[in-house]
């Protein structure tokens, strides 16, 4: 109940920074219509923003704004007397990161949804694929909001905003293969993109739309297990910061 009612509150300080959530729905939305609208002008079935590869690069590249979401509020509380005055409260170190991560996930699922929900209308086809496009999403999601964890941790509030409203969306944005194949680029751009869990986040959902299930489990396992040692990492260092206080 305690984890519950710390997690209501956190999802009140998302909810009221209300440009910031407008920008983390509607931005992901306007580069999926831009980016399709430059598709159909293109001759052919064929290009580099068909509908069917584009959406879950979209999807992908809406969670760096969970990261931002997640990393602003853990440093605004760090910078104010609010979690000095938490420590005098039953919470415990698990309480906290499971009140920070449970009103993240809503928003990430939604943010996944709606981009699905447009290509819909832009001509991606209705079919149960998606479904499970959205549920594979989840460990990308989980590996946002364990940097969201970790810069919140160690950054202040401006140095949140530029690492994960800055460089994590742009990073994310170019390495992933959003915009064109890495194997196009090659060399070491590719090794560096390879080596990263964000292109294969968005590939998990490319061979999913595309039915391609037989290819998706190492693609997948990258990104879980990418997830899983930021958000240790994450842990470990917001309970060490605890401590200190």
């Amino acid at each position: 109940m305690r984890t519950l009612i710390f997690a209501r509150r956190n999802m009140k300080e998302i909810l009221r920074d209300k440009i910031s959530l407008l920008l983390g729905f509607a931005f992901p939305i306007v580069l999926l219509l831009l980016l399709h609208f430059i598709q159909s002008n293109i001759p052919g079935d064929a290009g580099p923003f068909a509908i069917e590869k584009l959406t879950p690069g979209i999807a992908v590249f809406s969670f760096s704004f969970i990261s931002l979401f997640a990393g602003l509020l853990i440093a605004k509380d760090r910078e104010s007397s609010f979690m000095l005055r938490l420590m005098s409260s039953p919470l415990t170190a698990v309480d906290f990161i499971v009140g920070y991560i449970l009103p993240l996930f809503p928003i990430a699922l939604i943010q996944s949804l709606c981009c699905f929900l447009c290509a819909l209308f832009l001509g991606l086809s209705f079919n149960i694929s998606i479904l499970y496009a959205l549920i594979s999403s989840l460990p990308a999601a989980f590996l946002f909001i364990g940097i969201g964890l970790l810069c919140g941790s160690l950054l202040n509030e401006k140095q949140v905003g530029g690492a994960c409203g800055a460089l994590l969306t742009n990073l994310s944005a170019w390495v992933s293969g959003i915009w064109f194949d890495v194997a196009l680029v090659g060399g070491w751009f590719e090794g560096i993109a390879n080596m990263l869990p964000f292109v294969h986040a968005v590939n998990v959902g490319k061979l999913i739309i595309a039915q391609e299930y037989s290819l998706i489990l190492p693609e997948l396992l990258w990104v879980i297990g990418y997830a899983f040692v930021i958000f240790i990492i994450s842990i470990l260092v917001f309970t060490r910061h605890m401590r200190k206080i």
